[in-house]
């Protein structure tokens, strides 16, 4: 297994999180994204959240030899026809935002399997928010993946696939 140390950085007086970064680190993205296609479900298409987890969806489709995968987006662009957005209140992130998706996307996820993909979930907000813009599209989630997760992850998320990433307390502390 490859092996990584991770900065811990604190959130609030009460909370401290481990920073899981995959930008410039293909080694990993590329270990992640095998080891997750091993536990996906059978799908039509993928989606993810702007912009943490874009190298790991993209480097899923490359590995299962797909073209496309669906990115909600954290703005509206110029290129989207009949946006709607999902507010969302992640961990990460000081400020509400809000996730779009247009008319193009949400074709391609209307009474299609989907599958969400993300590279961590610690609330479930972002998890959350996407499982909205899908089901407001028409979409059928069969599975959701990530790299991480914390156990605030609700039992509403059954479908749920995760690598398992070992850490020890020693790692954790500030």
């Amino acid at each position: 297994g490859l092996k990584r140390k991770l900065p811990i950085n604190k959130l609030t007086d009460e909370m401290c999180i481990a920073a899981f970064i995959i930008f410039g680190d293909v080694e990993l993205t590329c270990a992640c994204a095998r080891d997750l296609i091993k536990r996906i479900p059978e799908h039509d298409i993928m989606v993810t959240a702007e912009a943490k987890s874009i190298p790991l969806i993209h480097e899923m489709a490359r590995q299962m030899g797909v073209n496309k995968y669906i990115v909600a987006r954290k703005g509206i662009k110029a290129y989207m026809r009949e946006p709607f957005g999902v507010d969302v209140n992640s961990i990460t992130t000081r400020t509400q935002q809000t996730l779009y998706v247009g008319l193009d996307e949400q074709q391609l996820m209307k009474d299609k399997r989907v599958l969400i993909v993300d590279d961590v979930i610690s609330t479930g907000e972002s998890l959350r928010a996407i499982e909205a813009l899908v089901r407001r599209s028409g979409g059928n989630i069969v599975g959701r993946a990530a790299i991480l997760f914390t156990a605030t992850i609700s039992s509403t998320s059954k479908s749920f696939r995760s690598l398992t990433l070992r850490a020890t307390r020693s790692h954790l502390k500030k």
